[in-house]
């Protein structure tokens, strides 16, 4: 990555945006001097060696790149002049559409990272307008990839669906954990030993993957074929509808995800 060239986020001080820059400035992407990023009324004490600022426009002159990550809600007061410039976007619902005409510039990318960003394991799918130079996309897998892994997918729609799907980060693991953790407290464990067992196995089985490599339906199917007490489970959890549930909860997120944009 060249060492002239200059990011700015926009919301640096949420932690979505200060992961991004911590993540960026870990990887050597930029310098420090190089990433200016924004707050609104307290200034964090991090990022050190780097151009805070409160004005956003000020942010944007300053960068070649502008990240604004700000929640959707706050981003349509949002008076940033692009000019041009290569605009990512890391906020629910807009659309790329409404980014290149708010913030004057047709180069923009939709993107959708998650929690994980934080310790480098989110995954981000992010998909741009046509005026996207090759390197421009350069920047934005640099960028993304120093948060985790990255896929420019075919459209918007797709962006839509995933960010249930994967924007949902830790939240549907956790929801999981969170009823595993119930019922064996229900049962008389002991909920320090419950939360243990149930996050130990989270931790675990994402380690595994990440080693692995192996396809998850191939391991649903392992247990089963084993006819052991995980498949009992398994079973008895499809019968109560939990492939159902799921599907229906990934529509709802998607229903959100389009009608966040038609407000914004």
């Amino acid at each position: 990555m060249s060492s002239s060239l200059r990011i700015g986020i926009i919301g640096a001080s949420g932690w979505l945006g200060g992961a991004i820059a911590a993540s960026i400035l870990d990887a050597g992407l930029v310098q420090p001097h190089d990433l200016c990023v924004s707050f609104r009324t307290e200034r964090p004490d991090r990022l050190k060696g780097s151009f805070w600022t409160t004005e956003n426009q000020r942010l944007a002159d300053r960068s070649d790149v502008i990240i604004p990550s700000v929640r959707p809600g706050d981003w349509p007061p949002l008076a940033v002049d692009a000019n041009g410039k290569l605009v990512i976007s890391v906020m629910a619902g807009v659309r790329l559409s409404q980014l290149a005409e708010h913030h004057n510039t047709d180069r923009v990318v939709r993107s959708l990272p998650n929690a994980a960003a934080e310790v480098g394991k989110s995954y981000t799918p992010w998909v741009a307008t046509a005026a996207v130079s090759d390197r421009d996309r350069f920047i934005v897998r640099s960028i993304f990839e120093a948060c985790g892994t990255a896929d420019e997918v075919a459209g918007e729609g797709e962006i839509d669906y995933l960010t249930g799907l994967s924007g949902s980060g830790p939240a549907f693991p956790a929801l999981l954990a969170t009823a595993m953790i119930k019922d064996a407290v229900a049962y008389g464990i002991s909920p320090t030993v419950a939360e243990r067992a149930a996050i130990s196995v989270l931790i675990g089985t994402g380690r595994l993957f990440e080693r692995r490599d192996e396809c998850s339906a191939r391991v649903v199917e392992t247990f089963l074929d084993y006819r052991g007490t995980t498949a009992a489970a398994i079973e008895a959890m499809r019968s109560a509808g939990f492939d159902a549930a799921v599907g229906a909860g990934l529509a709802a997120a998607l229903k959100k995800s389009v009608s966040m944009g038609e407000r914004s």
